[in-house]
């Protein structure tokens, strides 16, 4: 099979058997998780917009490729936005993002698949967006502090990123979608509390 296939599945899948449990969905546990690769984009819009127009599938750290695809998409279109412009971009990336977050989540059969990274692109853009007007270097302070925060998951980022995970043979679902985002969220938070402080 070519490694674009979207049946080639990762190798230590395992077969979850957790079969008692109310709710549980033993044909979906017993499918295992697929590799993401260039076949999720041709498959539907969604996952453009999940993977950040494909900067998710980067091999290497994927959360900070896609956190750095948020800071140019920034700088492009930040010309063009007021701050009204882009509190109704971030109204909507959130629940387009929602959607397409979970689509992919399915797609994959992964509760919070890595190569999902509109959750660090959301994130990101609300804070370029409270702290602008910011020159480079607070910039790149807000960058670092967030990568940080986000990579780390300490006290509240690490409750929120635990917070939806899915229950033992769970297939993931809107719960699981909101919470991708929901991290990165608090990330955001706690990187503009850090850097309030730090300025004031």
């Amino acid at each position: 099979m070519s490694p674009q296939d979207p049946l080639d599945t990762v190798s230590d899948a395992r077969v979850l058997t957790e079969t008692t449990r109310p709710g549980f969905d033993s044909a979906a546990a017993a499918q295992p998780p697929l590799r993401p690769g260039l076949w999720l984009l041709r498959r539907s819009p969604l996952h453009w917009v999940s993977l950040a127009m494909g900067s998710g599938l980067s091999p290497v750290a994927p959360g900070t490729v896609g956190t750095l695809w948020a800071w140019l998409a920034w700088r492009v279109l930040d010309p063009w936005l007021n701050t009204a412009g882009w509190a109704v971009v971030l109204v909507a990336g959130f629940f387009v993002g929602w959607w397409a977050c979970t689509a992919t989540a399915r797609a994959l059969r992964v509760a919070d698949p890595s190569c999902v990274v509109w959750d660090e692109v959301l994130a990101f853009w609300l804070i370029l967006w409270i702290v602008t007007p910011a020159g480079w270097g607070l910039q790149l302070a807000a960058f670092v502090l967030f990568r940080l925060f986000d990579a780390v998951k300490v006290g509240p980022v690490g409750w929120a990123d635990r917070l939806f995970k899915a229950a033992p043979g769970q297939p993931p679902g809107w719960a699981q979608g909101f919470g991708i985002l929901f991290d990165d969220l608090v990330a955001a938070l706690c990187t503009l509390m850090v850097m309030a402080l730090w300025l004031a």
